[in-house]
């Protein structure tokens, strides 16, 4: 079967690398405009401003919008790429957009998520599924130098050194210090002897922590997968099941509980000219919580969780209700053919002889990791994660050499965590890459383009659903889909809104903006080149391909309820 499998992913690859050469000298780009509205103000030096990231940055000179040569107008006449990158304007109705060119090959630009995706499944093989979607990825934009021109330049960035650091060394290095230190075990033991009292305890503790975190993203699935990994082991949980919670309570949780980074960055994309419930920062954040209630798949994923964690699996699929049959019977907490991401090293302690493992070992360095990232986001707006988890580690040293630990046997446990995580830093790194370059080709934009404004009303939510879950899952970013997806969608909701009459148009603004928050968060949430399905496997010790299956089947159905609850909603009351 395998044979078969990898003979099919054999041509499909090789058909999609020579679709791909066709995509680069055959089709043209279709260009569009992408425009963005900033909280603009005026410098004691009287030059036009605005924020990003904390910074102050300085805006140039403005020019008409409709002399702007990126203006879609001025896009459709030309048949070459626009002449700059971004330029300001001004536009009829006085306000200050920066307009930034895009484009998409049609169909085509949905070929290297595709590849990637089926050779994934195919193969179980997510390192060369990945990089088999971006050399195809490559060679729709022409360029044939995979290492100096896309690897090494999508690595360089701040954001993707900063999540190999991380996740690398810094992630790596304090799972193996505990793990040489036997300070996880120690707290597994403790949490089995006053709270775990079996598969049932251990889950919920786990849902407990997901839902107490609700930072979301990887920090949250990092910290909870990792907090609980060691006592899920000892209670015998199968990483299917494990891997499921700790995902699903991550991404789907900050959009509930959304007293986080989201509404800042979210509020940036969805200004509409002439809505005055969006017009002001203020507003559009008031807007997101407002919408809140209408997050029903946020809602509906994080109680399926709950019930799985009580032991109710009605609604978990076949594969989670094999896994946990398979581990309360045998034990076995993986699959006979499971390939875990979690390497060797990490899956067992190593504690130098004579030394004496206690739980503070676990507790202090965590509590410490907690109580930084949440007082940096008080205090700074986001949380250091960085900050959080190098204090840990070193903390973790401090204690272990304190105790009297070498520093030979404290280097041996820090580089067997570091080889523990190379393999999912590695998918990790390829994740990122093919992300950036489905981004670049265009995907998301032509999937959303397809809408137009003839629909009914009532099909708008779900298709704007179903859209933002194939950019996700096609790109591995809630967040990335965010800023493709909101600035063409909720201007489109409007004006469907405008020409159907409908009599209570913020409403339907609500739930359309809950459908692609959502629509967004099940597409990472299920991806197999997301950052967050990686991490939820390493950190709880489950096959990669594993994770993804299995959850699928609970994810489609609280996504597939969700688009009825929407689809009523607009329906009756909007």
């Amino acid at each position: 079967m395998q044979k078969n499998n990898n003979s099919i992913a054999l041509f499909i690859l090789i058909l999609g690398l020579c679709a791909a050469v066709y995509v680069h000298h055959s089709v043209k780009p279709v260009w569009l405009e992408q425009s963005y509205v900033y909280d603009t103000y005026t410098t004691d030096a009287g030059q036009l401003a605005y924020k990003y990231k904390g910074k102050e940055v300085l805006i140039g000179e403005l020019v008409p919008y409709r002399d702007s040569v990126l203006n879609q107008a001025n896009l459709d006449k030309s048949n070459q790429a626009p002449p700059m990158s971004q330029q300001w304007v001004r536009d009829e109705n006085n306000q200050i957009k920066l307009l930034k060119p895009a484009f998409h090959y049609s169909l085509w630009s949905l070929l290297p998520a595709l590849i990637t995706i089926a050779l994934c499944l195919l193969t179980r093989e997510p390192l060369t599924a990945l990089f088999s979607g971006i050399v195809t990825g490559a060679l729709i934009l022409g360029q044939y130098d995979l290492i100096d021109k896309v690897i090494i330049p999508t690595i360089a960035t701040e954001g993707t050194a900063a999540l190999l650091v991380l996740y690398l060394w810094l992630l790596g290095g304090l799972l193996g210090i505990w793990s040489k230190t036997g300070a996880a075990q120690a707290f597994a033991l403790f949490m089995t002897r006053h709270f775990v009292k079996g598969q049932r305890s251990a889950k919920l503790v786990s849902w407990f922590l997901g839902v107490l975190f609700f930072q979301g993203g990887t920090m949250s699935t990092v910290l909870v997968g990792t907090t609980v990994r060691p006592l899920a082991d000892k209670a015998k949980v199968s990483h299917e099941e494990m891997s499921y919670i700790v995902d699903s309570t991550a991404s789907p949780i900050a959009s509930v509980l959304a007293f986080n980074a989201w509404p800042a960055y979210v509020q940036a994309l969805i200004f509409i000219p002439g809505v005055s419930f969006l017009a002001t920062e203020a507003d559009r954040i008031a807007f997101f919580f407002a919408s809140i209630p209408f997050s029903f798949y946020g809602i509906l994923a994080v109680t399926g969780t709950l019930l799985l964690s009580l032991n109710i699996t009605r609604f978990s699929g076949a594969r989670i209700r094999q896994a946990r049959h398979r581990a309360l019977t045998t034990g076995q907490l993986d699959a006979d053919d499971a390939q875990p991401l979690s390497a060797k090293e990490l899956q067992s302690s190593d504690v130098p002889e004579g030394y004496r493992p206690h739980v503070l070992e676990f507790v202090l360095p965590l509590t410490t990791l907690i109580g930084i990232a949440v007082i940096t986001f008080i205090t700074l707006g986001s949380p250091k994660v960085n900050w959080a988890f190098g204090v840990a580690l070193l903390l973790s040293a401090f204690i272990a050499l304190g105790k009297g630990m070498s520093l030979t046997d404290l280097i041996d446990g820090f580089g067997n965590g570091l080889k523990g995580v190379v393999l999912a830093s590695m998918i990790l790194m390829l994740a990122v890459t093919i992300g950036s370059l489905s981004k670049e080709i265009g995907g998301g934009l032509y999937l959303v383009s397809q809408l137009g404004e003839s629909l009914p009303f009532w099909c708008l939510p779900v298709l704007l659903q179903l859209i933002t879950m194939l950019i996700a899952f096609s790109t591995g970013t809630s967040w990335g889909t965010y800023a493709i997806a909101f600035p063409l969608a909720l201007p489109l909701a409007w004006a469907v809104a405008q020409s159907q009459g409908l009599a209570n148009p913020e409403l339907f603004m609500m739930v359309c903006f809950a459908t692609v928050l959502n629509g967004s968060v099940y597409g990472d949430q299920c991806s197999p080149i997301s950052d967050t399905t990686i991490l939820s496997a390493m950190t709880t010790g489950c096959d990669l391909m594993d994770h993804v299956k299995s959850q699928l089947v609970p994810a489609t159905l609280a996504a597939g309820l969700a688009a009825v609850l929407w689809t009523l909603t607009v329906f009756f009351f909007a």
